[in-house]
């Protein structure tokens, strides 16, 4: 069965650990790469083993949050095998999904309610890429 990778930094701890009951509803696997509690830390240090881990086919997919999210994306993005877009409303989650075929989503954990991102994680796990033109531009992206 597939697993998901999850990170966070201390900003998003709260937050992740929302998520994590949302998938345990969904029945969908995980793998929580850390932090595990709200005592300050760096987010690369959780972001670069669960984009490896992607990367390696261990994960499919992640879900990283840091406070505004703009950090861990970032870190995130800097790995050739990954797509990861801040999302923060639903219709963000969609677009990322089928436009971008976004393999992480990012939440800021200080800027979204649990009720918001129940509804973002949805709209990015149900959502399908669309493929056609957006794969060409897909396929620019990797620095080669």
């Amino acid at each position: 069965m597939k697993v998901l990778g999850l990170c966070c930094d201390h900003a998003g701890f709260e937050l992740k650990q929302f998520v994590k009951q949302w998938l345990d509803a969904k029945k969908l696997l995980y793998k929580d790469f850390g932090t595990y509690s709200l005592d300050s830390c760096d987010y690369p240090d959780f972001a670069h083993p669960m984009a490896l881990a992607i990367e390696a086919g261990e994960c499919y997919a992640g879900v990283a949050i840091c406070g505004t999210g703009n950090g861990i994306a970032i870190t995130l993005n800097k790995h050739q095998g990954i797509r990861a877009a801040l999302c923060w409303i639903p219709e963000i989650s969609y677009l990322a999904r089928r436009h971008n075929n976004a393999n992480v989503l990012v939440m800021p954990g200080r800027y979204i309610t649990n009720e918001v991102a129940e509804k973002v994680l949805a709209e990015f796990f149900s959502t399908d890429f669309e493929g056609g033109r957006h794969q060409r531009r897909i396929d620019k992206i990797p620095i080669k």
